[in-house]
């Protein structure tokens, strides 16, 4: 089952028969199976409906301390050096069959379960949802399960939820919250959830546009490191007619000694297509709105123009840190 975009919380009233929350995690989701029968394996599937078991040998030997018959919705993360990290997920998730065993044991996957599709063999799509929360909850407490295994945090209070979008999105892994009716069954592959991103506001240089000088239709963004090098770190979602006109007066074509020239960028995160934009001098401050899914100082979800920023300079655009 999947979520479609909201910009906030909605009102009490906004699902019959109530609502919960749970955390949003920056992670890839999956559906793990524990097997019915003796001698069969335990899966894990991701979203796509690839089988990917072979990855997370980890998460497979820990899949003993699971009874059969069970079918769990989550999302799985990678801890390390303290903290949720998605580029080492990346990594676990594309490794080769050499490094697949080192990698498990130096950077461990995490199955956060935030739901429970089928118990001791029984189907339970069409139960409410408040109905597979407890299933779900006996799962934890009974089985007394401890990492890899993660119960999502799950709350009907949405002052609460509205205090995990504000504070604890500070934690890098977590951008945002889910939001589910109580009596919602589960419907695969239908946006029947909703889910709310925490955006911070920021701001970037405008390095590239794409479309025309007279009519832009996104930007391409770029952030200085501490050596001085301009680097992109993003771009935006298309603008809006009046935003590019504006915009548009304000550009003024590159000239040979850019420092992109020449540079060729992904049209987004892991995508083999390439953005090739009309290269501008960076001396235009965008505002802009972005999630908290970054990685090495770049969003890996395009970002939404706010304004220009006509009172700060290159100067106060925030730098990309070296290590980033």
């Amino acid at each position: 089952m999947l979520a479609q975009a909201r910009e906030s919380i909605p009102g009490p009233g906004a699902m019959r028969g109530g609502m919960a929350a749970e955390t949003k995690w920056d992670g890839h989701r999956a559906l793990l199976f524990t097997p019915t029968r003796t001698g069969e394996p335990v899966l894990l599937q991701s979203r796509g409906g690839a089988l990917i078991q072979a990855r997370f040998p980890d998460l497979v030997a820990a899949a003993r301390q699971l009874p059969d018959g069970l079918v769990l919705d989550g999302e799985l993360t990678v801890w390390s050096q303290g903290q949720l990290s998605f580029e080492s997920l990346q990594r676990r998730a594309s490794a080769g069959a050499r490094t697949i065993r080192q990698l498990a044991a130096e950077n461990p996957a995490h199955f956060i379960a935030f739901d429970v599709l089928q118990a001791d063999g029984q189907e339970l799509l069409q139960a409410p949802y408040a109905r597979r929360r407890e299933v779900l909850e006996a799962l934890f407490a009974d089985r007394a399960l401890t990492p890899p295994w993660v119960l999502c945090p799950m709350t009907t209070d949405l002052a609460v939820a509205q205090e995990w979008l504000d504070s604890w999105t500070d934690v890098p892994g977590l951008e945002g919250v889910v939001l589910k009716g109580l009596r919602q069954t589960y419907r695969p592959a239908t946006r029947g959830w909703m889910k709310v991103r925490r955006r911070n506001t920021s701001e970037a240089l405008i390095g590239g546009i794409t479309g025309t000088l007279s009519r832009p239709q996104l930007l391409a963004l770029g952030r200085y490191d501490t050596t001085g090098r301009l680097r992109m770190v993003g771009r935006t979602t298309p603008l809006k007619l009046d935003a590019a006109r504006r915009i548009a007066a304000h550009l003024t074509p590159a000239g040979s000694d850019h420092p992109w020239t020449g540079v060729r960028f992904a049209a987004s995160w892991r995508s083999r297509e390439p953005l090739e934009p009309i290269l501008v001098e960076p001396d235009q401050v965008a505002e802009i709105q972005g999630d908290t899914a970054v990685d090495r100082g770049v969003w890996r979800h395009p970002v939404r123009y706010v304004r220009l920023r006509q009172d700060v300079t290159a100067a106060d655009v925030p730098v990309v840190e070296e290590d980033a």
